[in-house]
């Protein structure tokens, strides 16, 4: 017998016995290490511009230097306290992206530029949470479909003294165009992303600071219900501040609108307490069988 057999054999027990919550491949890089919160204020959110932020994050490598992209979604610290917590169970904040087609990068690599931004609070610039993808309804692998095809994908940030989600979407081209955002993109990636939680789609040529919109979106038994409006004075009207502004803007438009989307999204329906087991799970076997078959080779 090989003297490697009863280690191998028992790394096989080890796998076979480990939880499937470390397996779950929609829930990658769900626990980030993220300041304690310090309380939820009264107010949807704190606007970064009164305290030395800005609503443009910091891009590293841009040309002209200083060119920064767009949070024009907020989720309002007014949502439901679940909605506001970073997991994907019990109907938290990436269980209602995945509510919208976006999910966790692919197998939770992040491909390119991670990006800053500055919320207006102690801590300065801060790094992003992570970046979600489009998942071509497919929330295991099909975000790394988007990362070649490109599509929808947001960078979000949390801040510390709400707890209201700044997110920063855009419909991005494909890798060979070295993911440039198409015309009019940060405007559209708003839109689609606001679009989908309320299920309609939202006429970007036509929004205004009075603007608003409401509607469903459900994901693993949790249905959401999404109250969008639209606000002006966080974001500039200009293009001159705009990273990829070349292939974003238009003659007759600046590559933004100057508008922000803010939500406030609560719970309306929840999976009976019976149903504990989710359904976003990936099948054991799926994992564990190639992992078994591998440690059997080495013998």
């Amino acid at each position: 017998m090989s003297p490697r057999l009863p280690i191998v054999l028992l790394a096989a027990l080890i796998i076979l016995s480990t939880p499937l919550l470390a397996l779950d491949v929609r829930e990658i890089g769900r626990d980030v290490g993220l300041p304690p919160l310090r309380g939820r204020a009264d107010t949807d959110f704190h606007n970064p511009l009164l305290s030395g932020g800005s609503m443009l994050t910091i891009v590293n490598g841009t040309f002209p230097q200083g060119l920064g992209e767009p949070m024009n979604i907020i989720i309002s610290a007014e949502s439901d306290s679940e909605v506001l917590v970073h997991s994907a169970d019990n109907g938290g904040f990436l269980n209602l992206m995945l509510s919208t087609f976006l999910a966790s990068e692919c197998l939770g690599q992040h491909l390119g530029d991670t990006q800053a931004a500055n919320l207006g609070e102690s801590s300065g610039n801060v790094t992003q949470v992570e970046e979600l993808r489009w998942d071509f309804n497919d929330p295991y692998l099909g975000t790394c479909r988007e990362s070649f095809e490109g599509g929808l994908h947001a960078r979000y940030w949390i801040q510390n003294s709400t707890g209201a989600y700044f997110i920063a979407t855009s419909v991005e081209m494909n890798a060979e165009s070295g993911h440039d955002i198409i015309l009019d993109g940060y405007n559209l990636g708003r839109d689609f992303l606001a679009g989908n939680l309320t299920g309609q789609s939202i006429p970007t040529l036509n929004v205004s600071n009075s603007s608003t919109f409401s509607g469903v979106s459900t994901f693993a038994n949790y249905t959401y219900q999404t109250d969008v409006k639209y606000v002006s004075g966080l974001l500039p009207y200009a293009a001159d501040m705009i990273n990829h502004y070349l292939t974003v803007e238009s003659s007759d438009r600046p590559p933004i609108d100057g508008l922000v989307a803010v939500l406030t999204v609560k719970i309306i329906s929840k999976p009976p307490s019976s149903a504990a087991f989710p359904i976003n799970r990936t099948p054991v076997i799926g994992f564990i069988l190639p992992l078994f078959i591998g440690l059997i080779a080495l013998l």
